[in-house]
């Protein structure tokens, strides 16, 4: 094996190149220069795949020597506990049948369903009674076993033939080298990381400790490329957890002996089932196995972090926190793209379209997406953690905390919720902490925060070099940008996102670029907005008085009503964004003396050092705004769909001769906001298309509801809808003669709280004119709302409410 070492920057780790059995280390974020002979030849993480068009001969030559397994091919002497040889399936399956926990669940199910037969009188009566019971309890458990068994085979992974591997790993660096294609593309590591996770696996499997991979979720190319990266790197490949959605015909049991774990999307009151999937976890995580599974649920399809799905995340902390595994190793991942495959499919289902059925012919059909030239990925491993350790600490830091010592029990289900939260929101700020900023997000922020339509070149990579030094000065990583200059870079990424995204004038003094689907293009801008939140939260904020215009005196806000307005976007966008943890009066601090430093705002303070009022500087005024106006265009599209959010429920108005007790359906509901904001939009109402985003609009009402502004009944049966109605102290008045909603009352307040930090337009910079167009629109789709609403129980109210009570407690956190 032959090492290239070029030079390399001192202060950041280097990446590493891989290409058949050659390992080249490159700067981080190395790029090669442009071709010049075969100096310049593009390499890839993965091996370059000849194509049989091309060289036959070549062609068969290389699939012999993934078949045969030749050199490292082979997948000999991986790092991590054995699992591929003849009958690994069979052990695993009678291991997860004798765990204690599984039989006691199939005994308890069996005694209660005798009991209910007993009761029933289905067992008779007299002195064989008890025989009966006995008889027929054995029989249930034997059933249940069945069922079991049965479930079991379906669930689990079945890695027990290399042969099937190379196979999979041959046909995945096929599609892979064609989708994300040169050398200045392809997989990206960096080579510190994996030399850590290499030392850290083989730590674990002297003591049996299973490594548990959570990446973030933005393509089903995510769980690919890291099994790609465990299979080439020789790391025991994880068991992946997979949505059943997926195990298609032909395709579903190759990927099961690929890796793939098949659960359900819902669980519901399956008793049997979940105790099923708990004891194989715990089997895995007992036998030092390796385990992967996606921290957000499903695929993000806004580009940024969702919050954190606890389901499985519950499963691995209670086998830990209950003792039956002695620890297991936490290893957040982030996969960042040039290029999403699935972003068109996004927009559709975040416009309101229902997302299409997994099915093999569309699987299929991807082969043509798969010839597109996407960029590169990067994948980057934050450094593992002993979740073990993780628990002892919070419990120390709990038993310290005065407000906490009347829940120490860990195993309580207050302490238990609080410990499975912090887990999951500090694997989230890991991910971020190691994401890489890559062109084509960097490109597509800086086009989606211009005031102006479009940008020439020039000003293009000016804006994509600021905004790299910004990342950096962040503590973020930026992907490309050594060894190649920016203009380089920014040619490549506008070449990547394509004319589809990014449209160019070109019979003009200098080419002038501009965004064509600013919806899609939002994709790649919210990749990089964690690192700025605090910022535009700030920006937003100053933006209450900048938007009056004028000199500084009218624009200048106190450090009183700033602290105000953003803790109260803050709290509005607590299910939208991963803040700093320091708390909101020192991260507000913080960012308002960042901003100084960068010469954006003026701070004036007292003799004691403490800040009085901000604006924004003379230097920043004289360059347009420019770095102000940036932070404001990042967040402006979230505080748009938040008004809209808040605006439809204006239209849970009930009429003025409603019956009591009529409730909405839920989903109806947000059809009409969603439906109700287009509408605003093509009134000029609306500053942001985006702002109709189907997933920010759940996040709004997932926090009226929490604030108890509205109560929402879940139904438990799948046939029968959720529904919805405004809580009474939220719900606005009518006028008794017109029947008019009035512009009055909490809701209104709260949707006037949002509107002051709102992009001003030209349309609607009289606040009357905007209350009654859009309050006619509310009331209007609120009337045909309540023609299709039925009644409910009042009881039902009683059961919604609690799920309000959270506010309180989210409430005691500060946050920015």
């Amino acid at each position: 094996m032959s090492i290239t070492r070029p030079r390399r920057p001192q202060d950041s780790a280097p990446d590493l190149d891989i290409l058949g059995d050659q390992v080249t280390i490159h700067p981080a974020g190395y790029v090669e220069p442009p071709p010049t002979g075969r100096e310049g030849q593009e390499r890839n993480v993965i091996e370059h795949m000849v194509r049989f068009r091309e060289s036959p001969f070549d062609f068969l030559r290389e699939v012999s020597l993934h078949v045969s397994g030749s050199g490292w091919r082979a997948y000999e002497d991986v790092i991590g506990q054995p699992i591929f040889y003849n009958g690994f399936t069979d052990f695993m399956k009678n291991a997860i049948m004798q765990t204690p926990m599984l039989k006691k669940r199939i005994e308890e199910l069996a005694v209660k369903r005798v009991e209910a037969e007993g009761i029933q009188g289905l067992l008779g009566d007299g002195d064989s009674r008890d025989r009966r019971k006995t008889r027929r309890k054995e029989e249930l458990e034997e059933s249940l076993r069945e069922v079991a068994e049965k479930l079991t085979d379906g669930m689990i992974c079945k890695l027990e033939y290399k042969s099937v591997i190379r196979g999979a790993y041959y046909i995945c660096t096929q599609l892979l080298t064609r989708a994300y294609h040169q050398g200045r593309s392809g997989i990206h590591v960096s080579s510190e990381e994996i030399l850590r996770l290499r030392s850290v696996a083989e730590q674990a499997t002297k003591k049996k400790h299973s490594i548990i991979f959570l990446p973030c979720h933005k393509s089903h190319v995510d769980y690919v490329a890291l099994q790609i990266l465990c299979y080439r790197l020789g790391i025991a490949l994880p068991t992946v957890v997979a949505g059943d959605n997926l195990n298609l015909p032909l395709i579903g049991p190759f990927l099961q002996h690929a890796g793939a774990m098949w659960i359900r999307r819902s669980f519901g009151h399956d008793a049997l089932y979940t105790t099923l999937v708990q004891s194989y976890i715990d089997t895995l995580l007992q036998n030092g196995f390796n385990f992967e599974c996606f921290i957000e649920g499903g695929r993000s399809r806004t580009g940024k972090l969702l919050s954190p799905k606890f389901g499985i995340l519950s499963f691995l902390l209670d086998s830990v926190l209950s003792g039956r595994v002695d620890d297991a190793i936490i290893c957040p991942v982030s996969t960042q793209y040039d290029k999403v495959i699935e972003t068109e499919s996004y927009i559709s289902e975040l416009l309101g379209q229902p997302k299409p059925r997994e099915n093999l012919k569309d699987l299929l059909s991807a082969s043509s997406v798969l010839s597109l030239r996407l960029g590169r990925v990067d994948v980057r491993f934050h450094e593992p953690w002993s979740l073990k350790g993780f628990i002892a600490e919070q419990q120390a830091r709990a038993t310290s905390s005065p407000s906490s010592l009347s829940s120490q029990d860990p195993q309580s289900s207050e302490s238990r919720v609080r410990l499975l939260r912090t887990l999951g929101f500090k694997v989230l700020s890991d991910i971020n902490a190691v994401s890489v900023a890559m062109p084509t997000a960097l490109v597509g922020t800086v086009l989606l925060t211009l005031r102006g339509r479009g940008v020439n070149k020039h000003e293009l990579v000016r804006r994509v070099e600021w905004l790299s030094d910004r990342v950096r000065d962040k503590g973020g990583r930026v992907a490309h940008f050594a060894g190649a200059p920016t203009e380089v870079v920014v040619e490549r990424a506008l070449e990547v996102l394509g004319p589809g995204l990014i449209g160019t004038i070109n019979d003009l003094p200098e080419t002038v670029y501009y965004a064509v689907d600013r919806f899609q293009l939002s994709f790649y801008r919210n990749m990089i907005i964690h690192l700025f939140i605090s910022e535009a939260l700030v920006s937003a904020a100053m933006y209450t008085r900048v938007k009056f215009g004028g000199g500084p005196d009218i624009q200048r806000i106190s450090f009183e009503a700033l602290y105000d307005q953003v803790y109260f976007l803050s709290q509005v966008f607590r299910g939208e964004f991963i803040y700093p943890t320091a708390g909101l009066l020192a991260n507000l601090n913080k960012t308002l003396k960042g901003l100084e430093s960068d010469d954006v705002i003026v701070l004036t303070r007292d003799a004691a050092g403490k800040i009085l009022t901000a604006e924004l500087s003379r230097a920043e005024r004289d360059r347009g705004r420019e770095n102000y106006d940036f932070y404001c265009f990042l967040i402006w599209p979230f505080i748009e769909s938040t008004w809209l959010a808040a605006v439809s429920l204006m239209s849970l108005t009930p009429p003025l001769k409603a019956e009591e007790n009529v409730w909405i359906d839920f989903k109806q509901a947000q059809e009409k906001a969603q439906l109700a904001g287009k509408t605003l939009y093509h009134q000029g109402d609306l500053s942001y298309f985006e702002a109709v985003n189907k997933e920010t609009l759940k996040n709004a009402y997932q926090l009226f509801e929490e604030e108890g502004m509205i109560i929402h009944n879940r139904s438990q049966d799948p046939k029968v809808p959720s529904t919805v109605r405004l809580a009474p102290e939220w719900t606005p008045t009518r006028d008794k003669e017109t029947g008019s909603i009035i512009p009055q009352g909490k809701l209104w307040q709260f949707t006037e709280m949002i509107a002051q930090s709102r992009r001003e337009g030209k349309n609607r910079r009289d606040g009357a004119t905007v209350s009654t167009r859009v309050l006619s629109l509310a009331d209007k789709v609120g009337r045909e709302l309540f023609a299709s609403a039925g009644t409910v129980d009042a009881s039902y109210t009683d059961q919604a409410l609690p799920k309000s009570r959270r506010r309180k407690e989210i409430q005691t956190k500060a946050r920015l």
